[in-house]
């Protein structure tokens, strides 16, 4: 995709019909959802892995949840 810029890339979306704007727009959020599906099965599988083999272990809840709250806040 040498040569190929986003401001190019919105130059010919620009020049398509609103229709054709509305299915890009759909088919970009659900490829965008997909990519994002795969990764965190990849990432689950990954967690389990660890997990079986001891390098994870289990949490209270109410530890779990405190320590995504403190990274949301550093975010």
């Amino acid at each position: 995709m040498a040569g190929v810029t986003l401001e190019g890339v919105l130059r010919q979306a620009a020049a398509l019909s609103r229709d054709e704007q509305a299915m890009l727009k759909d088919l970009l959020r659900h490829r965008a959802v997909e990519a994002w599906r795969v990764e965190t099965a990849a990432e689950a599988k990954k967690a389990t892995r660890a997990f079986r083999s001891g390098k994870l272990k289990s949490q209270p809840l109410d530890e779990i949840i405190a320590g995504l709250r403190a990274r949301s806040d550093r975010a």
